[in-house]
């Protein structure tokens, strides 16, 4: 196990038992058995080491969920939707469970931003999937829809996050499903309206110059061992320098990386670039 994750999963452990605040890089190094000087070589901080955590964790999500609003039928998609949010959440529900809990107390600025930034990305999926699927029938209801789809993900975590209820993630699915058709086939007086949520502060850019994403894919690949992946991770990397291959191809190289842990946070950017 390479030592940021060596860190990174037993902070986590730590984090989820104390909290952010009450557990010391001290118990974090004795916790990996390493040194201090050999924690401050990968992350210059606490904070740091946190944001990294919730980058992982939030980019799992986002590049997920974005994936299937863009790939899936729409009789399945909202389905499919509520299926991943509730797999990640319980697969990672020991930072689930810290994360929401600090939400609520940190006044870390940085944290606080982080955490902005990523759910005005989740936004924006969820409105692209709202109007994929209602279109014109919910123009003046889809914010408030977009809400109460946030929600429901944040209320039935809770659920099996703090309480153990024991999760049958079918049949939680499709009971979403259900309420959310309903909400926006008989909803009929808006509350948020457009200009309203325009107001709240936008995040950074998500996707950045293009010379940013060179560089990020540039850093995975030096990360990655020869393989297909890494080959189409090159192969995208030169059609966004000089674009010369057809977009089926293109496609067909974004899905080839999409799985891979060093790529799925720039397959998402990658899809966002080439507006697939």
């Amino acid at each position: 196990m390479i030592k940021k994750q060596l860190i990174m999963e037993k902070a986590l452990e730590l984090f989820a038992k104390q909290g952010f605040e009450a557990t010391s890089v001290q118990q974090i190094t004795e916790h990996c058995g390493i040194s201090k000087g050999a924690f401050y070589l990968t992350f210059k901080s606490k904070d740091e080491l946190i944001i990294a955590l919730i980058d992982y964790f939030m980019m799992q999500i986002t590049s997920d969920i974005d994936y299937i609003v863009r790939n899936t039928e729409n009789e399945q998609l909202l389905y499919k939707f509520y299926y991943s949010i509730y797999h990640a959440f319980h697969k990672h529900s020991d930072f689930a469970k810290v994360l929401m809990k600090e939400q609520s107390q940190t006044f870390n600025k940085d944290l606080i931003l982080k955490m902005q930034y990523y759910d005005k990305l989740v936004e924006n999926v969820i409105l692209a999937m709202i109007e994929r699927l209602y279109g014109e029938e919910v123009k003046e209801t889809k914010y408030d829809l977009m809400y109460c789809i946030k929600g429901f993900m944040n209320m039935y975590s809770q659920l099996f996050v703090f309480y153990n209820v024991p999760l049958d993630l079918k049949l939680l699915s499709e009971s979403l499903v259900e309420k959310t058709t309903l909400l926006a086939q008989h909803t009929t007086v808006p509350f948020v309206t457009q200009e309203l949520s325009q107001m709240f502060k936008q995040p950074m850019s998500e996707v950045g110059p293009k010379e940013q994403l060179l560089e990020n894919i540039a850093q995975k690949i030096n990360e990655m061992q020869e393989s297909i992946e890494k080959e189409s991770l090159i192969l995208l990397k030169e059609q966004l320098i000089e674009p010369t291959l057809p977009p089926a191809i293109v496609k067909g190289l974004l899905e080839n990386i999409r799985n891979h842990p060093h790529c799925k946070w720039v397959s998402y950017l990658l899809r966002r670039y080439f507006e697939f």
